[in-house]
C-alpha cells in the first residue's frame, strides 16, 4: 500500500467526515486499480456530503466504468443541479460534457 494510501487512511479514521480525505483517498485508489474500493468512499460523500461537487464527476465516471451507465446519468444529472445552486459553472460544464458524452455512447 503506498504512503498516501496509508496516511490519508489514518486521516479519515481520526475524521470520518474529512470528505476531501475521502475523495483524495479514492482517486489514490483509482490509480492503482482498486475501483472497488474507491466506489464506496465517492457514493459517502455523495451521501453525506452532497454540496461536495467534485464527487459527481469521478463517481459518474466509475460508474461508467462498472457498465452502470443508468447510474452514471443520475449522477452527473445530480452533480449538475448541486453545481447550479453553487453557481460552479466550470464544475457544471465539466458534468455536463460527461453527460452529453454518455448519452452519444449510449446512442450508439
Amino acid at each position: 500500500m503506498s504512503t498516501n494510501i496509508s496516511k490519508l487512511a489514518r486521516q479519515i479514521k481520526k475524521n470520518p467526515d474529512d470528505s476531501f480525505s475521502k475523495f483524495a483517498l479514492a482517486l489514490e485508489l483509482l490509480k492503482i486499480g482498486e475501483q472497488k474500493s474507491a466506489l464506496p468512499l465517492f457514493k459517502n460523500i455523495a451521501a453525506n456530503d452532497p454540496e461536495y461537487v467534485g464527487v459527481y464527476y469521478h463517481l459518474g465516471k466509475l460508474y461508467e466504468e462498472l457498465g452502470e451507465n443508468n447510474l452514471a446519468f443520475d449522477t452527473y444529472k445530480a452533480g449538475i443541479s448541486v453545481a447550479e445552486q453553487n453557481q460552479d459553472h466550470h464544475s457544471k460544464s465539466e458534468l455536463q460534457g460527461a453527460l452529453i458524452n454518455l448519452e452519444i455512447e449510449l446512442e450508439d
